[in-house]
């Protein structure tokens, strides 16, 4: 009897990665998030990057990437909009709803994704739950106000630390730092961002509700799973 191995992370996000190239609409400028999943479909894109005009970029790591694949980069203020953002996530709900930024860009990402009139999100099964929040919820914040915006989570019953890179906080492609915020439950995503992004000091939360996914390519053992929201 002969077995089948189960397709690794990696090879799942290969298969997402191929297969987001069906949205990509040629002749135009597609949207590009950030991450190892994102990295999958960059380098799937570079197979037809004679047939769109180029990319905008969440990060400074997927321009790099982009760049070095002979795929020309637009600043987001060149375009009026995008046919497409493609990108991953950290979490995906039933709804398209979804947590973003353990990779650090999730206001770049948040703001290439309102530039789309479609969101298609890449992940590997891992990533779709009932409720978001199981994974720390990222929020970029300005240095000066992260202790306060810490005290406004542990009032919400979430504990927010301080990302660090090398024993030092991180700080984002934009100069800020970021809170991660474990002990959450985001039963109605949309309300949860608009009221976090209204505290003061907060740059973006990574719930990704006004800026939802249409489009999930999910990576499962029998295939790419197609969910449409």
């Amino acid at each position: 009897m002969t077995t089948t191995n189960p397709l690794s992370q990696d090879q799942l996000k290969t298969l997402v990665g191929q297969a987001a190239l069906e949205y990509v609409v040629p002749g135009e400028i597609v949207g590009v998030g950030t991450g190892s999943t994102v990295n999958k479909f960059i380098d799937a894109l570079a197979t037809m990057k004679d047939r769109i005009r180029g990319a905008v970029s969440s990060s400074v790591a997927s321009t790099e990437r982009l760049q070095a694949l002979g795929i020309p980069v637009f600043d987001a203020n060149e375009v009026d909009a995008l046919a497409v953002y493609i990108d991953g996530a950290d979490e995906i709900d039933g709804k398209g709803y979804m947590v973003k930024g353990g990779g650090a860009a999730l206001t770049r990402e948040k703001i290439v994704a309102a530039l789309a009139k479609r969101f298609v999100c890449i992940a590997d099964d891992s990533k779709l739950v009932e409720a978001l929040g199981n994974f720390p919820l990222p929020v970029e914040v300005i240095p000066m106000s992260a202790g306060q915006i810490q005290r406004r989570f542990a009032d919400m019953g979430g504990a927010a630390t301080l990302r660090q890179k090398d024993g030092q906080p991180l700080v984002t492609d934009n100069g800020q730092h970021i809170l991660d915020v474990r002990g959450l439950s985001i039963t109605d995503p949309l309300a949860f961002e608009s009221t976090v992004n209204q505290w003061p000091g907060v740059v973006t939360v990574g719930v990704f509700a006004h800026q939802k996914a249409h489009v999930c390519l999910l990576g499962t053992a029998q295939g790419v799973r197609t969910l449409s929201f």
